[in-house]
This record gives C-alpha cells, sequence and structure tokens, in this order.
C-alpha cells in the first residue's frame, strides 16, 4: 500500500494552473510533522526536488520555478500542497511527494503533469 498519495495532476495549456496534492495514508502523520518535498520527473530526466517545506514552514524552491509554484502544508488535513501556475512545457513530467531528504520507501506513483497546447 502506498504511504503517500499524490493527485491533481492532467493535462493544462502553458500559462495554466494545476494544484496537485500529497496525502498520507491512514494514520501515518509524515507530512502532517516534517520536511517534505515536492519532486518531479520529466521524461529522460532524473528525478529532481522542485520544492521543499521544513518543519517551521520555512520553504526553498528550485529556481526554475520559483515565483510560479507554491507550495504549502495543511497539518489538519494531513496534507501537502503544489500550486503550478504560469507553467510551461518544461514543466511536464511525473510529480511525487516525499520526505526530504526522500526515503524510498516513501515513494508512490506520483502524478502525471503534462503541459502542452
Amino acid at each position: 500500500q502506498e504511504k503517500l498519495v499524490e493527485s491533481g495532476g492532467g493535462l493544462v495549456q502553458p500559462g495554466g494552473s494545476l494544484n496537485l496534492s500529497c496525502v498520507a495514508s491512514a494514520s501515518d502523520n509524515i507530512p502532517r510533522y516534517n520536511t517534505m518535498g515536492w519532486y518531479r520527473q520529466a521524461p529522460g530526466n532524473e528525478r529532481e526536488l522542485v520544492a521543499r517545506i521544513d518543519r517551521g514552514g520555512r520553504i526553498n524552491y528550485a529556481r526554475s520555478v520559483e515565483g510560479r509554484f507554491t507550495i504549502s502544508r495543511d497539518r489538519d488535513k494531513n496534507t501537502v500542497y503544489l500550486q503550478m501556475n504560469v507553467v510551461r512545457p518544461e514543466d511536464t513530467g511525473v510529480y511525487s511527494c516525499n520526505l526530504w531528504p526522500s526515503v524510498d520507501s516513501y515513494w508512490g506513483r506520483g502524478t502525471q503533469v503534462t503541459v502542452s497546447s
């Protein structure tokens, strides 16, 4: 059973928006209290960290998404979000959430984001 489940991906036109969600299964409190990251893997590329939120709420972004993406956390819902705005074709990929640093056993299926006109 996946420990983290991502959703919200899809096909979007350049300049559009998507809001991705990452929720833990059952009683797992991982997203609620830990440093969490959103990662993406574009076709043919290594997986990369695009945004990170730590336990105190400090946030870091990859330079390629800064100013366009926003990571947030809702502790009541045990969920981490990635709001993606002004998306570009190069944002295409499978987006996954995990702890940071990542833990192999927490990788889920991810959610596919395709930016295309």
